[in-house]
């Protein structure tokens, strides 16, 4: 039997059983069933992006089987294996889809099966930055289960998205190994065809990210092989299926690697055979031309993005430094060189050994840093990347900021020796590597003593309020100039932010200031300076230099953007925004939904819904992805009356902003606690005119606003 037969074969029992799967459940339900996967607004994903026509029931999923069966063709040319090979995708897709009827909940933990948009923006910020280096996809597993695991465990320290299908699922899960989304190794599932659910995401990719038109093969084949750095790892034995759904990944640009041999010949930088699987990991990186940034840091426990959404629970935690409580606190300082001594880390007050078991402790660490480009500016942006540089720790969990921080210390670190001055090791390194070129010495001091941080919380708390008054006093007219960010291009390769002091990056990472040190730092990167001599346009926020450096950066794409407008030329989005706002027309208001929120809006979509509308670098006047903190600022669609346009948002991302919302409206339309005038899902959340009720109620003053100028 040739490779070829193998694929044809696993493509004609992929067909066959999908075929009588549709039939047996036209019999069950009927033709007009609707058919889905929960949270995508692409249905259904890898159909809809192969060729441009979206699946909404069972009647138009029987009808696409003949377009499917048209890839079928049978020569022995690898052109025929891969087109085979895609076939055989779409057909997993649709039997996992079948799993979903009747709004089914098919998979239980460890099983992840269908993932959602969400999921998918999610990885745009990781992706683009390279936290997440690449895609590993492994399909079946070892025979010795502790090999599969570590296997798992060497991407996962690379920082690499681990996906699971089959056997390697139940060694991981046997092993303890922590899964999902938060620690970024996610069991799709047992069955071999829900490998799709992988395969859906670098799809969805290319459509939110890339803007490629759904249909448009030749174009999404050549995003995901450029832009996706994903890569199959499938253990013998492989059955004819696998070998058929390997066909697709390579048409997609995949390359897989694996120990089989039996009727296998090798692909070159395609279908590699590497028997001794303890290179999996050299030669899957070496084949998707993976170069990872290695800081060697001397800390007992694994460092890599892919624990920054790790949860310590309270039973798991051995020690915990909460600031709501307790004295703590984060700073860093600028000082003089002869002042510091580089790489000396100091551990005032007790070890970890020292304090009893879910003690919550007192603890804040100063970092002094010096060096002849070192500006107090960069101070606040290295503050923020303690968050993700900590979480990235094994076994730690940090959140908050400031004087607000909480750290969770597992028993499991504990027990690998971890020490406070792991901390100070983290910081230091990161440091140094990170902020290379102004970073010339750093030295960090530890203080585990309550009545030492009391007065140290005081005089840090100083430095902050300094800090917050500069930056209240910081506005769009009162800086020189402005910044661009392409980092995204990555993945959205016409997509350019500008960037203002009252309008960060959309996906909420990248400030003014930050924009400024990553300028300083790297003065050919992705932050580029945008002189604001010439507005043509001060309501709407226009300006002749903004319009050529999108122009520019954008390679032609654009050619006019807008800052503070949501219909003249708004700014593009490249998909992995907060936030997306929308018109809602019978109020003539906004509404504003937010990532973390799945639910319907007042307009009828889902965030999903709405984000599809958007993103890809494209500019859809009514609708604009933004970040959380441009909500309260003066400058949110100022050109339309501003804030107070906002008529709904999800009661969580309310909390969120609350504080500086109430007190943007209260300047602009001396209306107070504006927050509690919009209405969120307790109020309504598909009808318009239980909105409008809502906003008579409460005399919204979106109300005696002029109606927008559509």
């Amino acid at each position: 039997m040739t490779l070829f037969e193998r694929v044809f074969g696993g493509n004609d029992y992929n067909y066959a059983r999908t075929v009588a799967a549709i039939d047996e459940a036209i019999a069950t339900y009927g033709e007009a069933e609707a058919v889905s996967f929960p949270g995508t607004a692409y249905s259904l994903p890898c159909y809809y992006a192969v060729t441009g026509v979206k699946i909404t029931n069972l009647g138009e999923m029987k009808a696409a089987m003949a377009t499917i069966k048209e890839k079928m063709t049978r020569n022995n040319r690898l052109y025929d294996a891969f087109e085979s090979g895609i076939a055989s995708a779409l057909c997993a897709e649709f039997l996992e889809a079948l799993k979903y009827l009747h709004g089914a909940e098919p998979y239980t933990e460890p099983e992840m099966g269908h993932l959602t948009d969400a999921f998918v923006r999610n990885l745009g910020v990781p992706l683009v930055t390279g936290d997440i280096p690449g895609v590993a996809v492994i399909i079946g597993g070892a025979e010795d289960p502790a090999e599969t695991v570590e296997l798992v465990k060497s991407y996962q320290n690379q920082g690499i998205l681990v996906s699971l299908t089959g056997d390697c699922i139940k060694h991981v899960h046997d092993a303890g190994m922590k899964t999902g989304e938060n620690v970024r190794v996610v069991p799709l599932g047992y069955e071999m065809q829900s490998v799709i659910h992988v395969v859906s995401v670098a799809l969805r990719a290319a459509l939110i990210f890339g803007n490629i038109t759904p249909g448009d093969f030749k174009a999404l084949s050549k995003y995901t092989m450029d832009r996706i750095r994903a890569f199959v790892n499938a253990y013998k034995p492989l059955s004819d299926e696998i070998v058929s759904y390997g066909a697709g990944a390579i048409c997609l640009g995949f390359p897989v690697i694996s120990n089989e041999t039996e009727n296998m010949f090798r692909v070159p930088k395609s279908l590699i055979q590497q028997l001794d699987t303890s290179k999996w990991n050299a030669t899957s990186l070496e084949a998707r031309d993976i170069k990872l940034k290695i800081t060697k840091i001397d800390i007992p426990v694994s460092f890599a993005t892919a624990f920054e959404g790790e949860i310590i629970r309270r039973g798991d935690m051995q020690v915990e430094v909460d600031g709501s409580r307790v004295d703590c606190f984060e700073l860093v300082r600028t000082v003089e060189p002869s002042e510091i001594e580089d790489h000396r880390i100091t551990v005032v007050g007790p070890e970890i050994e020292e304090i009893p078991v879910g003690s919550k402790i007192s603890l804040s660490y100063t970092v002094y840093v010096a060096g002849k480009a070192m500006q107090p500016d960069f101070e606040s942006v290295m503050e923020r990347k303690f968050h993700s540089w900590l979480n990235c720790i094994e076994g730690v969990m940090h959140t908050g900021q400031r004087d607000m921080i909480r750290i969770r210390i597992s028993k499991a670190d504990f027990e690998a020796g971890f020490k406070f001055r792991h901390l100070g090791e983290v910081l230091y390194a990161k440091l140094k590597s990170d902020f290379e070129a102004v970073v010339d010495k750093c030295e960090v001091k530890i203080v585990v003593d309550a009545e030492m941080n009391k007065d140290l919380r005081a005089q840090c708390n100083e430095v902050f309020n300094k800090r917050d008054d500069r930056l209240k006093s910081m506005t769009d007219e009162s800086v020189p100039v402005y910044y661009t960010c392409i980092l995204c291009q990555a993945f959205s390769p016409s997509h350019v932010c500008i960037v203002t002091p009252e309008r960060l990056g959309l996906c909420g990472a990248v400030s003014w200031l930050d924009a400024k040190a990553t300028n300083e730092l790297d003065p050919e990167g992705p932050c580029q300076i945008v002189p604001k001599e010439r507005c043509i346009d001060e309501k709407l926020g226009r300006f002749e230099d903004v319009d050529e450096a999108v122009c520019k950066y954008s390679h032609g794409a654009l050619e006019h953007v807008t800052l503070y407008s949501l219909f003249q030329d708004p700014m593009t989005s490249c998909g992995c925004f907060e936030c997306i706002c929308g018109v809602e027309p019978c109020s003539m208001g906004v509404v504003i939904t937010c990532r973390e929120h799945a639910g319907m809006t007042p307009l009828g979509m889902s965030f999903s819904e709405m984000a599809s509308m958007t993103g890809g670098g494209v500019q859809t006047p009514g609708f604009m992805g933004h970040g959380k903190q441009f909500i309260s600022s003066k400058k949110f669609i100022a050109a339309e009356g501003g804030p107070g346009r906002i008529v709904w948002m999800p009661k969580e991302l309310k909390d969120q902003v609350r504080e500086r919302l109430d007190a943007t409206a209260l300047e602009l339309y001396g209306v107070e606690n504006f927050t509690d005038m919009v209405a969120d899902e307790t109020v309504c959340t598909e009808d318009p005119e239980q909105l409008l009720e809502f906003l008579g109620n409460v005399g919204h003053p979106v109300l005696s606003m002029e109606p927008f100028d559509m």
